[in-house]
């Protein structure tokens, strides 16, 4: 079972999905996770005929209590007030800076399809919504004060209120500490050492705490939204839901204060790029809006939705990742609408993933898009694609295809290392001179069945495969050699593909560029007589014939090589050099040879008459 269908199927009647975000600084893409799980609850709610909002809070009567990466001189002064009350930086036409960062984060929202109520805490405070509820806490501070000690072991002294005044002289609300509460107001000092990160003015006055002259801190501001907006699911990152932390602490808090259980929980693990976890205020990481800008929204919400929420979701936008990224989601699309073996699972990944419903049809392959925008011969990229389609794209595949093309486009400009980038090389690249003579003979082999094969990205690929069995090389080296010859780096596109982009003199010329000795290529590739033997006992069953053929390196005469081509079942041939290299003339090669093969056949191995030297 899909993991949003595990949420909704553990809810019943209405429900209210909440999420909310502090905007302290440019939202990192880290903050999409909580976004795009709860719209994924969300839809599942709906799919299943549950009636749900989903509501998205702006945390905006938070303190400033860090300063945005760079840019110090503007809000230093400001550190410790609300930010709604913080202006905007220079040049933005935003109100304050709350706004200045939340209007980019919510733009994300729009291209990905998340459509949320919107509310932002300086209109609840102001509008008198939490009075009662602040009001009920604050007559309970109490008890606050021992579900801190018990559940997360924070003692609080005795005259400590669960409070925030914003002060009357200086316009703090981090620098605040409410001491009494009495008559309906509340006692409060601005103090200078009560934080690090800004200096209260001492000013102490009496103030009511409703209507917006101050917020409740965090963790009891949590237990009143739960309260007052009647959420039923949210969910919250790694650091907020360990033992005896945030979340344990505000669940507590509304089961003693206002008798209610909590909201359904869905913890989840941190996004981490390259493997570490991002702050908006201190600029680390990768921002939302970046993110948003390389990725399609239907593969950036397959990234967040594919992996359960308990399990951490690591992006890195290099190529072996951001490719492996959209061949994950091209694969888990085809698979959804034409392979009759899909899992649920897959299939409630895709959709979820979809910005709106589109149903099937064809995607052009990422990997064959970047390079498509790299060779500079090839004008007709919508063309290109089209044939590998097989009929002209329709509105929707050519909409997709000129997002892929500006994710590509944009990689290369600002991810792209120079190693990453394809050049094709107009002379032989130094680098490939460092080729292992079985991989130079490889490209020699190579450019003779490509002479005569059928010049379609298939067609090659199949042939390489082949050439490698018969060279015989290990793939992995084989492609690098290709890589190496024509781009001077040791991996690519597909390589099938490159080639077919490619004239076919220019690659075969290319790939024979290279000399080779014979004796060299024999040692390394030859195997012993008896490796041989344990290679075909592993496979005899699957073996339907062998040709062999003698050949003796012409440069020196005293290597010998018996090359078995064997036919499996499955219809490829593979190559198996036996090496011979102690033996008196060629006499005594062809005798030791001819005796060996025989004593194959006796051991019922299907080898055809023993064949002549090879020339």
């Amino acid at each position: 079972m899909f993991w949003t269908e595990e949420v909704a199927r553990r809810v019943s009647g209405p429900q209210i999905v909440n999420d909310s975000k502090t905007p302290s600084g440019r939202v990192h893409v880290g903050a999409l996770r909580g976004v795009i799980i709860h719209d994924a609850v969300f839809r599942a709610l709906q799919e299943h005929g549950v009636p749900a909002r989903y509501l998205f809070g702006v945390d905006d009567y938070d303190p400033l209590d860090e300063i945005p990466a760079g840019q110090a001189e503007h809000f230093t002064p400001f550190l410790g007030a609300p930010l709604c009350n913080v202006p905007a930086p220079p040049g933005s036409h935003a109100s304050d800076v709350a706004e200045h960062f939340i209007g980019e984060f919510f733009a994300v929202f729009a291209e990905l399809g998340v459509r949320t109520e919107q509310y932002r805490m300086r209109d609840v405070y102001r509008s008198g919504r939490f009075n009662e509820a602040i009001d009920t806490i604050l007559q309970h501070a109490a008890v606050v004060r021992r579900i801190y000690r018990e559940v997360s072991g924070s003692k609080r002294a005795e005259n400590w209120y669960p409070f925030q005044v914003i002060c009357e002289r200086c316009g703090r609300v981090g620098t605040t500490e409410v001491t009494a509460y009495e008559g309906g107001e509340v006692v409060y000092t601005c103090r200078p050492d009560l934080v690090t990160w800004a200096r209260g003015c001492e000013y102490r006055g009496k103030v009511s705490p409703f209507d917006g002259r101050g917020k409740l801190p965090w963790k009891l501001e949590w237990t009143a939204k739960w309260k007052v907006l009647g959420v039923t699911i949210e969910g919250a990152g790694k650091d907020h839901n360990t033992k005896g932390g945030s979340r344990d602490v505000g669940a507590a808090c509304l089961r003693e204060i206002f008798g209610q259980a909590p909201p359904t929980n869905i913890p989840y693990e941190f996004f981490l790029v390259g493997g570490a976890k991002m702050s908006s205020s201190r600029g680390v990481g990768v921002s939302a809006r970046e993110v948003a800008t390389l990725l399609p929204a239907e593969v950036l919400r397959f990234l967040m939705i594919r992996t359960k929420p308990n399990q951490p979701v690591n992006f890195a936008a290099d190529e072996k990742n951001i490719t492996k990224l959209f061949s994950d989601f091209d694969r888990t699309h085809w698979r959804s609408y034409h392979d009759p073996k899909v899992t649920e699972d897959e299939k409630h990944a895709y959709l979820l993933s979809e910005v709106q419903p589109e149903g099937d049809f064809y995607e052009a392959n990422f990997q064959l898009v970047l390079a498509l925008l790299q060779l500079p011969h090839l004008l007709d990229l919508e063309g290109e694609v089209a044939k590998r389609k097989g009929a002209p794209l329709t509105d929707v595949e050519l909409r997709h295809l000129q997002r892929r093309v500006a994710t590509a486009a944009h990689w290369l400009e600002f991810y792209a290392s120079e190693d990453e980038k394809i050049v094709l090389q107009q002379t032989l690249p130094s680098a490939a001179r460092g080729l292992r003579p079985t991989q130079v003979a490889f490209l020699h082999r190579l450019a003779l069945a490509l002479e005569s094969a059928a010049w379609d990205e298939d067609a090659l690929q199949q042939c390489i495969f082949a050439v490698a069995r018969l060279t015989p090389i290990e793939q992995p080296q084989a492609f690098q050699a290709v890589y190496l010859a024509l781009l001077a780096r040791d991996s690519g596109p597909k390589a099938g593909n490159l080639l077919a982009f490619l004239d076919r003199n220019f690659v075969t010329t290319r790939l024979r560029e290279l000399p080779y000795g014979l004796t060299e290529f024999w040692t390394e590739s030859g195997i012993t007589r008896e490796q041989f033997e344990a290679w075909t006992a592993e496979h005899k069953s699957g073996i339907t014939a062998i040709d062999a053929e003698l050949a003796l390196a012409a440069d020196t005469q005293a290597v010998g090589v018996i090359e078995f081509k064997v036919t499996l079942n499955e219809g490829k041939t593979h190559m198996k050099r036996v090496l011979f290299e102690t033996f008196d003339g060629v006499g005594d090669f062809q005798e030791r040879a001819a005796a060996y093969i025989q004593a194959l056949v006796k051991d019922g191995l299907p080898i055809a008459a023993v064949p002549p030297l090879k020339p």
